[in-house]
């Protein structure tokens, strides 16, 4: 089973996820979670942000581990999938903006060879969840309900991310939407 968790900025969503990741680590003894963490620090405010997620986590969930994973997710899930490991990865809109708006280049010719290996790396990321030998969280962010942005780049990531969270929705068998903390259940194939 696969779980999507959408929300706002600040919705609970990674609290939600690593709920999740410690309910996974209290069932049975021979359980590890590895959260795949996409972000990267490119200014001393995101820095700041990761080094406090990171003393939260090990204060939370102490037998999450980690792995920094800012591109490449499909291999990772390939690599980690596993019955006894609860992958969580967090999150898909920061590893679309490593793809699409890359601090750094990626090594293409431009913004469209960005996105074409975007496309690329989500098809695989699809596949690898097909695959999958155990149990995926997947968090995301939902940003579609906003005003409509200024700029072509900007509806372009909002039209990006939109496509990646629906064709995440029907490869995950459960769809949680955050707000203020709580879970609104959206997709529950169990339920059907």
């Amino acid at each position: 089973m696969h779980e999507l968790i959408l929300g706002g900025q600040k919705s609970g969503k990674s609290r939600r996820a690593e709920s999740l990741a410690q309910q996974w680590l209290q069932q049975s003894p021979s359980h590890r979670a590895l959260l795949l963490a996409t972000a990267q620090a490119h200014d001393a405010q995101m820095q700041q942000r990761i080094d406090r997620h990171r003393v939260q986590r090990q204060q939370s969930v102490p037998g999450l581990q980690t792995l920094e994973e800012p591109l490449a997710l499909a291999d990772a899930i390939a690599r980690h999938s596993n019955p006894q490991t609860l992958l969580v990865v967090d999150c898909l809109t920061l590893w679309l903006t490593n793809w699409l708006m890359p601090a750094q280049p990626l090594g293409g010719d431009g913004e469209g060879d960005n996105a074409g290996a975007f496309a690329r790396q989500q098809q695989q990321l699809l596949d690898a969840l097909a695959q999958a030998r155990g149990e995926v969280v997947l968090v995301s962010n939902e940003i579609g309900w906003g005003v409509i942005p200024l700029g072509e780049a900007v509806r372009d990531f909002v039209d990006q991310l939109g496509s990646l969270n629906q064709q995440i929705a029907q490869a995950c068998s459960r769809v949680t939407l955050m707000a203020a903390g709580l879970p609104l259940v959206l997709k529950n194939e169990s339920e059907y």
